[in-house]
Formats: structure tokens, sequence, C-alpha cells
């Protein structure tokens, strides 16, 4: 009895003794690291988090076409798997479902609200932070995991997608997750980490299609190159990691496939109700070489092509001489070619680093250049640089749909060479070699710099001189030989860390700090999302299609007035609303394009059916199905929202004119649906919209 008395206090006091030491273990980190390490990333992690998290509220649905879908993933189990538009499951969005699960799933455990759906972006912006830090940290230590993860965390393009509602922010993740993995692989030459980053470029897949394949040439060449196993071992692990990731990327590409289309929604943006189209046409090759969707022809009186489907706004033409920018949908993120990366629409998102993270390439190619077939900066360069070359020449070279904010997917490679660069060269000091490569980043980011904040002179215009003087200063002192100036040489390294964030910050907190909504939003001052607005946001998109952004002498304007670009925040009117939400049928109303669908359904909480998917432009329904849905009573409404966001009902057929009833296209059946409609029905206006009540016929 009295040695189970003594014993007991030693079984309680055992776990309370362990826990503060894992606690202590989670805040010092590694022993091999200095004790500065660990309390700096978690100093750099809750920063990111503030700056993500801040104001959730105050961004509302952000993409409405994205939010309408989660909305319906929280009401039905079907929308949820599918991805679809609506909780009835007409159709779905055009993009694979892997992001709306997660904003989904949130809004299952918190409840609906623009908090719970903008929540698990945030986190996963915290999460690739942390991670990019750990990976570029495990073979070069703790100062470069810092520096590659502070310049993700700031870099403007990131910090709006991780605090918005587009797929690009998991998309990262996983990217950054395969990345990862390859490392541990590469380390060891074990398969099991290279099965981890398959599988993780398959749910990529499951996110935005192939665009998450852009990243397997540099995992590949990585590990065949740097893995230090056999040859025929290593392409061994990677076709078992090409085959894991083809059952990751696969699987419900399967089961839509095989489901009867009859009991499912309508793949969104397929011209054949198929997953596979999708992918290579609209979301796939249509991409790169336009068409399938991504630009039609050349556009009125000009050499040059409008955006996906667009064309002027009626009554207004290109004046004598005037000829649109080639490249055809480029012209809204610039033109294609080797400078698209740099250009006025991208500059400011994603390429403040981008010239010292080439330097950083090219010197890391060089340091590496006769070393073992196994050595880390090699296989860095390797890694990083392929992601960059690859990813960006894409970006770069595609005709098709091309947004700004797609170039999230080269800040992790930017910050990852950044950070290596920057200590290889750091620890080579002593040579004068090292020390002019750290200068040429520096100086390479300074002058880059200057040239991003001249492009918005009224927007603190003091910012880029200082900036530049700081670049002054950290080139001296990088370039002072350590054995004389040491602590010169320090300050230079702090200046020109200093100088790496300064524009790049001040743009995040801009982002940060401002509403952004709608589906083509851009960070840094004057940003925005869509063309809700109609004429002077419309103008002002006009205007970027044309060197230096602004319209030619003689340019019309276009008409003031309604309508919204597809997936932008349409402005529901209460009145409006509140009739949708009293209805018990299927879909509380039709419209034209599911974004429109989307926003009206946000409001009033009931599944609205978007007739041609994203654009309007999709062959569904049918005039036929639609009537049938009509006579068994699923529709209650048809609500005809003019402008960009679909044509009007009335407007001659699609067979007269591709583009009637406004800029968008719209689909032959959808064009047959809305003259049908107008025939058939009484209207009446409602909040400033027609609204045609399915169940009561014209007299």
């Amino acid at each position: 009895m009295s040695s189970l008395t003594e014993s007991a206090p030693t079984r309680v006091a055992g776990p309370s003794r362990t826990v503060p030491g894992r606690l202590r273990r989670l805040l010092r980190g590694p022993s091999a690291d200095p004790a500065w390490a660990r309390p700096a990333l978690l100093v750099l992690l809750a920063a990111t988090a503030v700056l993500y998290l801040w104001d959730p509220t105050g961004r509302g649905w952000a993409n409405s076409y994205y939010a309408g879908a989660v909305q319906s993933g929280t009401q039905d189990a079907k929308a949820f798997f599918f991805g679809s538009v609506d909780a009835a499951n007409f159709i779905t969005v055009d993009k694979p479902p892997a992001s709306l699960w997660l904003m989904a799933i949130s809004g299952r455990i918190f409840g609906f609200t623009s908090w719970s759906m903008l929540l698990p972006q945030a986190i996963a912006g915290v999460a690739t932070v942390a991670l990019l830090a750990a990976t570029v940290r495990r073979w070069h230590g703790p100062a470069a995991g810092l520096v590659a993860g502070a310049a993700l965390a700031v870099t403007p393009v990131a910090v709006l997608m991780f605090r918005y509602n587009n797929p690009d922010a998991l998309l990262v993740l996983l990217l950054v997750l395969a990345a990862w993995a390859t490392t541990r692989a590469v380390e060891q030459g074990r398969i099991g980490w290279l099965l981890l980053a398959g599988s993780a470029i398959g749910f990529g897949f499951l996110t935005k299609m192939l665009q998450a394949f852009l990243v397997l040439p540099a995992l590949a060449v990585t590990y065949l190159v740097a893995a230090p196993v056999s040859l025929r071992r290593r392409l061994g692990h990677l076709v078992a990691g090409g085959a894991v990731m083809t059952v990751a990327a696969g699987w419900w590409v399967t089961v839509v496939e095989l489901w009867p289309a009859a009991d499912r929604p309508y793949v969104g943006g397929s011209e054949d109700d198929s997953v596979l189209g999708l992918t290579l046409g609209y979301n796939g090759l249509g991409r790169i070489l336009g068409g399938d969707g991504n630009g039609v022809g050349g556009a009125q009186g000009g050499g040059g092509e409008l955006p996906a489907g667009m064309q002027l706004p009626a009554g207004v033409e290109l004046p004598a001489g005037v000829e649109l920018p080639a490249g055809g949908p480029a012209g809204m993120s610039g033109a294609t070619g080797i400078g698209r990366m740099f250009g006025d629409a991208i500059g400011g998102q994603v390429s403040w680093l981008l010239p010292a993270a080439l330097v950083a390439l090219v010197l890391g190619v060089w340091l590496g250049g006769r070393a073992p077939r196994t050595d880390r900066v090699r296989a860095s360069a390797l890694l990083w640089g392929g992601w960059l070359l690859v990813t960006a020449a894409v970006f770069s070279f595609m005709e098709g749909i091309f947004h700004e904010y797609y170039t999230v997917a080269l800040a992790p490679a930017i910050a990852a060479l950044v950070g290596v660069g920057g200590r290889e060269l750091w620890v080579r000091r002593e040579t004068l070699s090292a020390r002019v490569g750290l200068a040429a980043m520096v100086a390479a980011t300074a002058a880059w710099g200057y040239v991003l904040l001249d492009r918005t002179p009224d927007w603190y215009p003091a910012l880029r001189y200082v900036l530049a003087g700081l670049g002054v200063v950290a080139v001296v002192g990088l370039l002072l030989p350590r054995r004389r100036a040491l602590r010169l040489s320090v300050v230079g390294l702090v200046v020109a860390l200093a100088t790496g964030v300064l524009g790049s910050a001040a743009y995040a907190v801009q982002t940060a700090s401002s509403t952004r909504s709608g589906p083509i939003p851009t960070a840094g001052p004057g940003g925005g999302g869509g063309f809700p607005g109609g004429g002077a946001e419309l103008t002002e998109m006009m205007a970027r299609m044309f060197p230096g952004g602004r319209l030619p002498a003689g340019f019309p304007e276009p008409p003031a007035g309604g309508g919204g670009m597809p997936g932008g925040e349409v402005r529901t009117d209460d009145a409006v609303a509140e009739l949708l939400h009293g209805t018990t049928t299927a879909w509380a109303a039709a419209v034209v394009s599911s974004s429109n669908a989307a926003s009206l359904q946000l409001a009033g909480g009931r599944p609205v059916m978007g007739l041609g998917g994203f654009t309007g432009s999709d062959p569904a329904p049918t005039l036929a199905e639609f009537q049938r849905h009509v006579a068994d009573g699923d529709v209650r409404y048809f609500i005809a929202m003019g402008g960009l966001g679909g044509a009007m009902p009335g407007a001659p057929s699609a067979d007269a004119s591709p583009n009637a009833g406004g800029p968008m296209a719209t689909s032959a059946s959808v064009s047959d649906i809305t003259d049908w409609v107008s025939s058939t029905f009484a209207s009446t206006t409602i909040g400033g919209q027609t609204v045609y009540d399915l169940t009561k016929e014209k007299n």
C-alpha cells in the first residue's frame, strides 16, 4: 500500500512535466537551429495570419460565382460532390470542386457566411508560407527559409488570393506540398515521399485542372538528377509517383464520367457535358491556343481580339485607324510575349522580386556547376528554377483566357529562389563574386521596384525614392569586403532585406486593407475584381487593352448601365430577393449565366438556374429541356438581367446575332429560351429587373 501511495504522484506529475517540455521544444525548434529561428518563424506566421484574416467580412462574397457554389454545397450533398452552382444541381462551376469542398465544409461547421467561406483560404495561405519556409530550411538553413516565407507572405497577388474564394489558394498550397515532399524524397531516395508529391499534384488537378501539372517537369527532373539512388530506381519511383498522381486526379473524373448524365448536373464550361472535354478544351488547349470559349475572332474594326467571347457593346465602334493590340484575350492581362510578367497588368502583382530570383537562379546553376550529382544548391535551382521558368513561359505565351491573379502560382518559386540565392551568396561573401552577386540581386530589386512604384505615381510618391535610396546603401554595404567593414556589411544585408520587401509589402498592405470583389481581382492600388457598374468600369477594362492603359483619342464611351461581368457582384434588389425567397419550386428562377444565378441565389437563399453556364455560352439546357422544366413546375420565374451578364429576352436569336442582347455571346439554345420566354409569358418590373412569371402566359 505504501509503494502504491508513493508511486501515484509520479504518474500524475509526469504528463504535467511533459506538456511544458513539448511546448518548449515547439517554441525552441530543432536544437541544431539558432535560438532565434523558431521564434522568428512563429512571428512571421502570426503576422501572415493577421494580414490574410484582416477584415474578412469587408470582402463580401468575393467572387459570387464560387460563393454561390459554396452555398449550394452547404445545402445539398450532390451539389457538394459535383461542385454545382445551384443546390438543385442544374450545372457545375467550370472547375473541379476541391477548393469548394474545403469552403463548404467550413460553412457546414460554422454556418454559411463570408467569414466561414474565406477562413479556409487564409488558413491555406498561412500553411503555404510555413511549408515553403520549412522546405527551403531543410537544405539551406533557417535564415533562407524565413526569407522565402516572408517574401511569399507579402507578395501582393498572394495576399489577394489567400483572402479570396478562387481555387488558386488551395492550388498553391498543394504545389508547395508537392515540392516539400519532393525534397524529402531527394534526401533519402524514398518512394513514399514521391508518392505523397504525386498525390498532392493529383489533388491540384482536382482544384484547377492542368495548371497543376506545370510544376511536374521541375519535380521530376530534380528527383531524377539529385536522388541518392540508382538511375533504375529513380525512374521506377517516378513511374510510381505518376501512377499515384493519376489515381488522385482521376477518381473524381471517373465517377463523374460514369454517373448517368440525366442524374447529375451539366459539366459547366464544356461543350459536351464531359469533364474530359472541359479538361482538354476550355481549361486545356483552349487556354494555351485560344478558342473553345477562350476567345473569338478579330474584334470589330480592329486587328486584335476582345476577351473570351466579348464584342464591343451595341453602338460602340472603334474609330478609324484604331486597332486592338494583338494577342486576343491576352489584352486584359498584357500582350503575349516574353515581357508579359513585367508588363503594366502583371508587374505589380508578382514581379517585385522576379529580377532578383532570375539572378539567383543563374548564380545557383553556376555555384553547382562542378558539384556532385546530389548537390543541394543545384537541386534547388532545378526545383524552383524549373517551376518558375516553365510556369512563367506558359503564362507569358498562352493565347487563351489569362488573368493577373493566375500569377500567384509563380510566387513560391520566386520567393524560394531569393531565399536560397541570398543565403548561399551570403555564406560565400568573402569572395568578390559572391558580394557582386548579392549586390546585383539588391540592385535589380531596387531598380525594378522603383519602376513598379512609378506606375502608380499618385500613390505615396515618395516611396519609390526611399526604395532607391535603400538600394544604394545596401549595394555599397554588400560590396565592402568583410574583413575591412563587417558592420557595414551586416548593415548592407539588413538594408537589402528591407529593400526586397518594401514595395511588395506596401502593395500587400494596401490590398489587405481595401475591398476586392468580382471575377477578376487584382492586387495593389486601383485593384478591383469585376465590372458590376457597367459603363465606367467597362471603360476601364477596355482601356487596359491598349498600350499604356489609356483609350485612344476619339474612342467612344461605352453606355452606362447595369449588368455585370460574369462572376461579379450583381446588385440584387431587396424586392427581387424577397420574391425568390418565397418560392417553393426546385429553382426559384432562371437567368442567363451561372454568375448571375449565383448572385441571385446568394441574395434570395434559393436555387437559381443559370442558363448557359458561366458566360451563357454553354449549350445547356436545350429549349425542349427548359420547356419541360417549366411544364413540370420546376422553375417559377425568369429574370432578365442585361449587360455583360447575358442576353435580354426578345433579342434576336444566336443564329442571327451571336452576341444578341449584350457583349457576351450566348449559345443558340439559350437565345431560343429567352425568345420563347419573352413571347409566351407575362412580365413585370421588380426592383428595376424584368421578371417573367412562368406560371402566367400572356393573354
